[in-house]
């Protein structure tokens, strides 16, 4: 049985005026694990296990998430990918990630991450990642209940799903973890939003970002900018696949993820929250990866030296 308990210890930043959250345990190369919608980094409490002694881990809540704060007079306009993007950047700033970074990516985490690791291309030591916000997608990407969750998501009804009924946490959440979720585990996630009203904004604004049928434009552009470096970049890539999964489940969508160049690719039981089903075979996955990317770094640092004397 999957634990409950919270890995680590939180520890808070300010940012903007505002204190987020995050842990920060171990030293060395930074190993960056990102959730996304409705979660925090609560969410990788049992991977992150298998990964010890690899490096630093640093997992952070995004804004209004998890055990970060909210965003004061909040509404409609607030808690979109830009904001969003703006207070994560900043406390990943702040905490000083170095030059070799493994980023971990989930939902929206993967396109902040992504985001990031095409604006700090020389800092990227590798990417996993698994059912991630990566491509621009088409209503016919989803399945049927999935579109139309979507649908009432974005029109005005939003607010009442959200906003007073906690649809995301109470329905969405549970909905997409192939195993019962226990009430202690529950009890984490609900915490962020037991308040009805504004507390309950990001859970919103975020799948009114979700990039479909080329709407919101400014979204689209984002994933559009850096799928593009995806598409050519050397970096070593890690894909999780979720089986059956939900957001990456169509065929359209794993044909262009998998055709990015140097990764890897392995499968696991899961739909969306797949690190609720399959935490263990995650976590060895990750680890191993890592492993491998520091072998590959050792050769060449072992190589240099040899070149240089040839010269």
């Amino acid at each position: 049985m999957p634990g409950s308990e919270p890995y680590g210890r939180l520890q808070y930043r300010e940012i903007n005026g505002k204190r987020m959250a995050y842990i920060d345990e171990a030293r060395g190369d930074a190993i960056v694990f990102q959730h996304g919608n409705p979660s925090s980094s609560y969410l990788w409490r049992n991977v992150l296990p298998h990964t010890e002694g690899l490096g630093r881990l640093v997992a952070c809540d995004l804004i209004g998430m998890g055990a970060s704060d909210k965003l004061d007079g909040s509404g409609p306009d607030s808690y979109h990918y830009h904001e969003n993007r703006d207070y994560l950047f900043a406390l990943w700033d702040a905490l000083d990630l170095g030059d070799r970074v493994t980023l971990v990516l989930h939902d929206w985490g993967g396109a902040l991450g992504f985001d990031w690791a095409n604006r700090h291309r020389d800092r990227v030591a590798g990417i996993v990642h698994m059912e991630t916000v990566s491509v621009p997608m088409e209503w016919d990407d989803f399945p049927d209940e999935v579109a139309q969750m979507f649908r009432g998501l974005r029109s005005p009804q939003g607010e009442e799903m959200v906003l007073e009924n906690n649809a995301f946490i109470e329905g969405v959440l549970p909905s997409i973890v192939m195993r019962t979720l226990s009430e202690e585990e529950m009890i984490h996630y609900r915490r962020p939003f037991l308040n009805a009203g504004e507390d309950r904004r990001p859970t919103l604004s975020w799948p009114r970002d979700v990039p479909l049928a080329g709407e919101p434009a400014e979204v689209v552009a984002v994933i559009e900018d850096f799928g593009e470096w995806l598409a050519t970049s050397d970096i070593p890539k890690l894909f999780i696949r979720a089986d059956p999964g939900v957001i990456q489940g169509k065929q359209r969508i794993l044909d262009i993820v998998r055709s990015w160049p140097n990764q890897t690719e392995i499968t696991v039981p899961g739909t969306h929250f797949l690190q609720e089903d399959s935490a263990d075979q995650i976590g060895e996955a990750i680890a191993s990866f890592v492993r491998e990317i520091r072998a590959g770094d050792n050769l060449h640092r072992e190589a240099a030296p040899e070149m240089n004397s040839a010269s």
